[in-house]
């Protein structure tokens, strides 16, 4: 069971990361390792040829399996990433992006999670996105 919700990771990353806070995401729901965010997309974020540029899908990505991670482990700020490998499958569209995570191992010292990115209104990916995450020791 997660033990942050929506509102407390939302809380978590205003105060801890305010440099994010441009990305404009918001958490639409987390549960047993999972994560599903969203982040708006504007002229800022496209590249030539009119798609949203890769750097962005890359942060998407990467904090939305940080999300993922805290909703389970609880407010730890120095997990931090290891490892992103992203596949581009297709152009994204123009609106909203959305990341759905999978954590697909979370251990005391690794967590690995997939992530799909999507454009609002395709059932259609627009990229693949495996990570591994780094947690620090906790003191139980």
């Amino acid at each position: 069971m997660p033990v942050m919700n929506e509102a407390a990771l939302q809380a978590f990353l205003a105060r801890e990361f305010p440099q994010i806070e441009g990305l404009k995401l918001t958490i639409e729901a987390v549960g047993d390792n999972y994560a599903r965010v969203r982040m708006p997309v504007d002229g800022s974020q496209l590249r030539p040829g009119g798609t949203v540029s890769g750097p962005t899908m890359f942060a998407l990505a990467d904090v939305s399996v940080y999300i993922a991670i805290l909703a389970m482990i609880g407010p730890v700020a120095l997990a931090v990433t290891t490892n992103l490998a992203i596949n581009f499958l297709r152009k994204p569209g123009l609106g909203d992006m959305l990341a759905e995570v999978r954590l697909l191992k979370l251990g005391q010292r690794l967590a690995v999670g997939e992530v799909h990115l999507f454009s609002e209104g395709s059932d259609e990916p627009v990229a693949q996105v495996t990570a591994t995450y780094s947690i620090p020791p906790r003191n139980n």
